[in-house]
């Protein structure tokens, strides 16, 4: 038997780079991925999405979140956030199929919130939401009790985001609560202190402490975190009693990444930048930025900025390259120079949207998204109840 000594291999600026010990200044380009997305394997797609499309007519109505990829959006009638695109879906009762090109939650709130005879489609039942899928109802049910035998149940008003499953929204609604937005959880949370002592705030830890903290004006010290795998949620029943805001321990894969370091990075790199970054940041993250705000408002500021101006953009990734392109006048670049794209929501391509439509042209509902009844009537009294807030638009009733 032979042996040969081990050769310690060269380490190239490649081999480096791939073992993340070291950095190719060429592909930091702001919001450019130097693994981007591949294009669709069978050039033909984009003909045949058109030519479904074009045969269903009004029949269909293609929704496309804002973190979508271009190849899918560029077929989606309305572009939006999760909550405006349920309320645009509700806003068509003479479209058949709503097809929501989404994750799961975004499509069960369309669902919800439409006719019965309308069929909500998602091309793939794989795009989930990982801070939807931190708060599972038993989880959610255990906590409550948690609160029972602390003896706070009774003057706690649980305010979910929108991001969360129909089952959590009609827990909410069950239990006197309400749905909020990025956009509308101040008004969310105040809402709720007219109605009980304490909030519990499912399933974002961070937009609920950034609201309570940075827009009500409490403390850092009025919040609890409540971790589901730890007994009692990891807090005793004095701190729960002691708790205005009883935070849930969930976030956004996307969002959480950025960092107080990534904030001071970019002001280094590019002197007179603004910092612009989504509520469902860290709390370190939103203190250092010059202005935080929902996915729209994060698109309505580019717009309004002046020509010449430089913005550092802490979301999606899909989003911000959308948002340089739209503003070539203005320097706009991903706040982490590590791009990152939400990858559940990118499981929404090509192929999986005109699988669905051709479907559709042949008679075929697929991937059909369908809330059981009693949990669409509760979430939909949580939703009915955010809706009915100062400033929030009213959607369709069924």
């Amino acid at each position: 038997m032979t042996t040969e000594s081990f050769v310690e291999p060269t380490l190239t600026p490649l081999a480096l780079l791939l073992l993340g010990r070291g950095a190719d200044p060429d592909s930091e380009r702001g919001v450019e991925c130097a693994g981007d997305l591949p294009a669709p394997s069978d050039p033909g797609l984009v003909e045949r999405a058109r030519a479904a499309k074009a045969a269903l007519g009004d029949r269909v109505f293609v929704l496309g979140h804002h973190y979508q990829r271009d190849e899918v959006i560029q077929f989606a009638d309305v572009t939006g956030d999760s909550f405006k695109l349920a309320r645009e879906a509700a806003a068509r009762p003479e479209a058949e199929y709503v097809v929501f090109c989404g994750v799961h939650f975004m499509a069960e709130s369309a669902d919800i919130l439409t006719a019965p005879e309308q069929a909500v489609v998602l091309p793939d039942l794989a795009a989930g939401c990982s801070m939807a899928d931190m708060a599972a109802i038993g989880q959610v049910e255990d906590a409550w009790d948690v609160l029972v035998d602390a003896g706070i149940a009774d003057v706690t008003v649980p305010i979910t985001y929108m991001n969360s499953t129909a089952a959590i929204k009609a827990f909410t609604g069950r239990h006197g609560g309400a749905v909020c937005t990025s956009s509308n959880a101040q008004r969310a949370l105040e809402w709720a202190f007219e109605q009980g002592e304490k909030v519990l705030f499912l399933p974002d830890q961070h937009l609920g402490r950034n609201t309570a903290v940075l827009q009500l004006g409490l403390t850092l010290d009025d919040c609890a975190l409540y971790d589901p795998f730890k007994p009692g949620g990891g807090l005793t029943a004095d701190e729960l009693r002691a708790a205005k805001v009883i935070l849930w321990k969930g976030h956004c894969s996307v969002h959480g990444r950025f960092t107080a370091e990534t904030v001071a990075e970019v002001r280094e790199r590019v002197p007179g930048i603004n910092v612009l970054v989504h509520p469902e940041c860290r709390h370190e993250v939103v203190l250092g930025a010059d202005l935080v705000g929902s996915t729209e408002f994060i698109i309505k500021t580019l717009d309004a900025a002046p020509a010449g101006s430089a913005w550092a953009i802490g979301t999606e990734l899909n989003l911000v390259k959308r948002l340089a392109l739209a503003h070539p006048d203005k320097q706009v670049v991903f706040l982490d120079k590590t791009v990152c794209f939400c990858s559940t929501m990118n499981r929404i391509d090509l192929p999986h949207l005109v699988w669905a439509l051709e479907n559709l042209v042949a008679g075929t509902v697929v991937n059909r998204i369908e809330v059981e009844p009693d949990v669409a009537h509760w979430a939909r009294v949580a939703l009915d109840r955010m809706l009915a807030l100062p400033g929030v638009a009213a959607a369709p009733k069924d």
